[in-house]
């Protein structure tokens, strides 16, 4: 039963969101791309509100931040979607804001970044400031993408020896994000992304004058398979404690040494304090392990390498493509299982959360 809510391609899974969000009569917003999908489709940022617009609680789902990560976010809102749960939601007085493919370009073209090689989970900067200096990420910058694909055994080599050495540092390490190298991993762009302006003015629009906002972003692609890290950044001593009161023991502070979040800058969910101000805010990632690291990381690589190669051999595209595809979307039933069972637990955790705040 779980298979069922994954869909195969960005197209199927956007017809099936907006259908099902159509019969449980949500109003929906579409926020059109300017570039076209991999089979020719319309791109867009769509959205879905349950439940009454006036209600003072909203909670918050957003997929596809990292393009193919899309396929697990998509299905956890699909399932949602046909879940008494979000009818419970409603009866509560909490509004539901489902935000599907934040990155629709990376969804569709099966890019974890979106159409300019940016990683949107590094873009949500004060674009004023300079972007934190990243020495660790520039000392292996030449290793992570190499002139030619695929990478020679000599750098691959060079390459496992310099994250061996470098597996401690974290604040900031190699996946902290980085602004020099537009070719590169991680790399948080000079300026606001279009999702990153679309996400900002549907905050706007739906966030504000809210008294509580609790949000989820899902994520795919660290971790042992199939688990599903709840991730929390930093925040105030009471945050912190209200989080750990709703969501368990088993929440982890991106900050402690056991989690397997890097201490990025430019995250997403940060700018919701900024857009809206007057809300208490709650927020956690939900980041769900597939292959292990070296393997994930060797389609980042291919992907960056292919940013800065667009004009490489079509049977070249399609195998990185592909790799980046698995490396943040396993196609088998257990692991989908393990996918929305996890979820849907998290989900029911924040509605009571926001049922007693």
């Amino acid at each position: 039963m779980s298979a069922a809510f994954f869909s195969t391609t960005y197209a199927q899974a956007r017809r099936r969101f907006l259908e099902a969000a159509r019969e449980r009569s949500a109003v929906i917003g579409s926020h059109r791309h300017a570039r076209q999908g991999a089979e020719g489709e319309e791109l867009a940022l769509d959205t879905a509100l349950l439940g009454s617009p006036d209600a003072d609680r909203l909670f918050i789902i957003s997929s596809g931040t990292h393009g193919p990560e899309g396929f697990s976010g998509s299905a956890c809102q699909l399932a949602l979607l046909n879940d008494e749960l979000s009818r419970r939601a409603s009866e509560r007085g909490i509004a539901l804001l489902l935000i599907h493919a934040v990155n629709p370009f990376g969804f569709s073209h099966l890019t974890r970044t979106n159409e300019d090689n940016v990683d949107l989970n590094r873009n949500f900067n004060d674009f004023s400031q300079a972007y934190p200096a990243n020495p660790v990420y520039e000392e292996i910058h030449s290793l992570l993408v190499p002139p030619s694909w695929p990478p020679s055994e000599r750098n691959e080599a060079k390459l496992a020896e310099a994250m061996t050495r470098l597996a401690a540092q974290r604040s900031p390490g190699v996946s902290s994000g980085q602004d020099r190298h537009p070719d590169g991993l991680f790399y948080a762009g000079t300026g606001a992304s279009w999702s990153n302006r679309t996400i900002r003015s549907i905050l706007q629009r739906y966030g504000r004058n809210r008294r509580h906002i609790a949000w989820i972003d899902i994520h795919t692609g660290l971790g042992p398979y199939g688990h599903g890290e709840k991730i929390f950044g930093r925040h105030s001593a009471e945050t912190t404690a209200r989080a750990k009161a709703w969501w368990g023991a088993d929440l982890i502070v991106s900050t402690a040494a056991e989690s397997v979040s890097p201490r990025t800058a430019g995250y997403m969910m940060a700018c919701c304090q900024d857009e809206c101000p007057g809300a208490a805010i709650t927020h956690s990632t939900m980041e769900y392990g597939t292959l292990p690291s070296p393997q994930v990381r060797h389609a980042l690589r291919g992907e960056a390498w292919l940013a800065g190669h667009p004009i490489a051999p079509p049977d070249l595209v399609a195998a990185i493509r592909r790799a980046a595809r698995d490396a943040f979307f396993v196609d088998a039933d257990d692991w989908k299982g393990m996918i929305l069972g996890q979820f849907r637990a998290f989900a029911l955790q924040t509605i009571n959360g926001l049922t007693t705040s």
